[in-house]
């Protein structure tokens, strides 16, 4: 199975430095020592807009499950920040990707999602192969020096990885391991994900910028106090924050009981409470106990204090068993309103001139109550946008 690979090859000279103010407090490589970032970094205008080549342009982004292009023809778009992009699965059975732009005009070739023998771009008939080749060009046949193999679509990089389709704007990423361990882990809680196919999409408009987000999803120690749901599903004893390469994992080792205030199961494959990944820079995939199951939570900036979030669900049936559909709404209804209400609160106190940084609480256990993870993210994102770290 393939593995992730990451560019980490910066240019200082396109890429922002982050700079220190008066004030500012040392981000440090040991989360027990360190500071957050300073507030402004969630919602300065001018720096939104330099994470976009530093931090969406050369990472992986998440697209779909290859259940969702399984015939050739069939293809999904997405944006990578304001970059249109989208896949198809070729006669040949491969997963291409492509910018999602014609090579005569500019005009978007295809939204949505859906299947076509061949694409034709709807603003003048330009039609393109699955592999990206310029098929036929409407009243060229004439013109002196044109060669449809000009024109080809303009392609990027695509990895599937765990049966979910990832592209990456980059075409010179390094190969890297950074994801070691990531797969038997999902595999491990979910046995059956190469048999899933995508059941529902929840969207959520969120008033706050998208690092708030990730930042919540990693850490538990909000959870006693604000999912008590959540806290009565999990064992709380067992959960455990681990952090490597370019993904956290945080993990219970057993559900409290299947007749728990969030919903009710029977034990499925797994005897476990809940697992759950981040996959920089802004993915989180979830698995429920019970029947077979995963989802995606993805935190799409949508300007510098705004997010769109995309839940993905993806069960063996298209439509959910009753279980499942318990378990999509607790998701949809309780604890993504829960940490919503939390995250747009936060976002509004990192406006205050009151606050500027604050500290990890982390201890050696690596225990819910503990934020490492948080600092694990925040050390990508301030490597990424090339500023200095104190040992």
């Amino acid at each position: 199975m393939a593995k992730f690979r990451q560019q980490n090859r910066y240019h200082s000279m396109t890429l922002p430095v982050m700079k220190m103010r008066p004030g500012d407090q040392h981000f440090s490589a040991s989360p027990e020592k360190s500071f957050t970032i300073p507030a402004r970094y969630y919602h300065d205008v001018n720096i939104y807009q330099k994470e976009k080549s530093a931090v969406c342009y050369k990472s992986w982004w998440f697209v779909g499950h290859t259940s969702q292009v399984a015939k050739a023809g069939e293809y999904m778009t997405t944006k990578v920040h304001d970059q249109n992009v989208f896949v198809i699965r070729s006669r040949e059975g491969e997963i291409n990707g492509f910018y999602n732009v014609c090579q005569h005009r500019g005009h978007a070739l295809v939204s949505g999602s859906g299947r076509s023998n061949i694409i034709v771009c709807p603003y003048h008939a330009w039609a393109y192969g699955h592999n990206g080749e310029l098929k036929s060009a409407r009243n060229t046949e004439e013109m002196a020096g044109f060669r449809k193999c000009d024109f080809a679509l303009k392609p990027v990089r695509v990895e599937i990885f765990c049966s979910m389709i990832f592209v990456n704007l980059d075409p010179d990423a390094v190969l890297c391991e950074q994801t070691v361990d990531l797969e038997s882990e999902i595999r491990h809680y979910c046995p059956r994900i190469d048999d899933l196919v995508f059941s529902q999409r929840d969207t959520y408009h969120v008033e706050s910028n998208w690092k708030v987000l990730v930042d919540n999803f990693l850490e538990c120690y909000h959870c006693d106090p604000a999912h008590k749901d959540f806290v009565d599903l999990v064992d709380m004893n067992s959960y455990r924050t681990i952090t490597r390469g370019i993904y956290s994992s945080q993990c219970s080792g057993k559900a409290r009981t299947t007749d728990n205030s969030a919903f009710k199961f029977k034990p499925g494959d797994v005897d476990f409470g809940y697992a759950g990944w981040f996959l920089w820079p802004n993915l989180t995939i979830w698995v429920y106990p019970g029947e077979p199951n995963i989802s995606t939570l993805q935190m799409i900036p949508n300007g510098a204090v705004n997010t769109i979030e995309y839940q993905d669900w993806f069960t063996l049936n298209p439509e959910p068993t009753p279980q499942l559909a318990e378990a999509m709404a607790y998701q949809k209804d309780v604890l993504q309103p829960e940490d919503v209400a939390l995250c747009e609160s936060v976002q509004q106190g990192l406006h205050s001139r009151g606050y500027n940084q604050g500290r990890f609480v982390t201890d050696n256990g690596l225990t819910e109550l503990s934020e490492h993870a948080v600092h694990h993210f925040q050390k990508l994102y301030v490597e990424t946008m090339e500023a200095p770290i104190i040992d």
